[in-house]
């Protein structure tokens, strides 16, 4: 791709502000690399959420402010001084990348001469009140190219993806000590979104995963530490012919980029992992139904997702997915049953055809 445009001054400084979720902050990442690159000297600062900021700690040239959800006007207030503390202000610009309402009144502490929203159509919850600039709407585009356009009021143009997350090397050890560098191709199972309904079933990944150790693959289950996770990875395991490594809750969200960087190919619902597993360069099969893989799928390579959104739109909602408002999402009770095992096989056939070195 070729490099950011710039079309005005740098500004002194600029506020980010997106608290979460994970994949949606992976999103982000890009766009500071592109104001980075356009305006090397100007302070930028992020406002974000607890988990991501560990996600992303230690990202080059952004102070990190963390936010944490739960702590409510308290934490607004709290937020409010520190920005004063650390802060020349007001910021020329903040990016407020969230439409809903708690992010919305958060941003109100926040004092800035130019506040760069969402569209009219992708806003909610007030958002407009809170905004005196909109990014342009454009409709069909994904969730990280919508985020890369916040950019644009301010007179630039995000023309290169680029993540390079801040991965420790004490990760990348850690996740290299994991299992051997044998030659041997791994297929890394998340199994877990944090919106229960685009979950898949246990005895369908175990009958992926069986398949993908008959073919010579090594088969890794990842995951946090919640109850809903630990319970999936342990009807997978009791579900398969064959025993998987099993690091269910073993790692860190330092560790985790590193961890899905040493597979070959992650399966996953529409989650975090998927974006940070695509950022990090890994191959994803992305099992899709409740949401727009086109959308919210795995930006840079979506040809090893099994896609039954359409399926979804026409059983749940009466019609195509091209006749109802981009973004939908279809999180119904049974609307993962739509993706099958062997959709879910082709989609690893898929892989294997375009990479014969690996396995049997």
């Amino acid at each position: 791709m070729t490099a950011t445009h710039a079309s005005a001054p740098a500004p002194a400084s600029i506020c980010l502000l997106r608290l979460s979720a994970l994949g949606d902050v992976t999103h982000v990442v890009p766009l500071v690399h592109t104001l980075q690159s356009a305006w090397p000297g100007t302070r930028l600062c992020w406002v974000i959420g607890k988990g991501e900021r560990r996600l992303l700690e230690g990202l080059r040239g952004v102070g990190l402010i963390e936010y944490d959800k739960k702590s409510g006007l308290s934490g607004m207030l709290e937020l409010r001084r520190r920005v004063r503390q650390d802060h020349d202000l007001p910021f020329e610009a903040l990016l407020q990348m969230q439409v809903a309402a708690r992010a919305n009144v958060l941003s109100a502490f926040i004092p800035a001469r130019t506040r760069v929203g969402y569209d009219r159509a992708r806003s909610k919850d007030g958002h407009g009140l809170f905004v005196n600039r909109r990014i342009p709407d454009r409709p069909g585009i994904h969730v990280l190219d919508a985020i890369g356009s916040f950019c644009e009021p301010l007179g630039l143009r995000q023309t290169e993806v680029r993540w390079d997350l801040p991965v420790p090397d004490a990760a990348r050890e850690w996740a290299a000590a994991q299992w051997p560098a044998d030659g041997k191709p791994t297929l890394m199972i998340s199994p877990c979104s944090s919106h229960v309904r685009r979950n898949w079933h246990a005895d369908r990944y175990a009958e992926v995963a069986d398949h993908a150790i008959d073919r010579g693959w090594r088969v890794v289950l990842c995951g946090g530490r919640s109850e809903l996770e630990r319970q999936a990875g342990d009807a997978i395991i009791a579900a398969m012919r064959d025993t998987p490594l099993d690091l269910i809750g073993k790692d860190t969200l330092k560790q985790l980029p590193a961890l899905l960087e040493r597979a070959q190919l992650v399966m996953t619902p529409d989650s975090g992992p998927m974006h940070i597993a695509n950022a990090m360069g890994t191959k994803v099969l992305g099992l899709h139904a409740a949401s727009n893989p086109v959308r919210s799928g795995p930006y840079s390579d979506r040809r090893y997702c099994v896609d039954r959104y359409d399926d979804a739109a026409r059983k749940y909602l009466g019609k195509p997915a091209a006749d109802i408002a981009w973004g939908t999402k279809i999180e119904h009770d049974g609307v993962m049953d739509l993706v099958t095992v062997d959709d879910a096989v082709a989609a690893f056939e898929r892989y294997r055809t375009d990479h014969p070195h690996m396995g049997a």
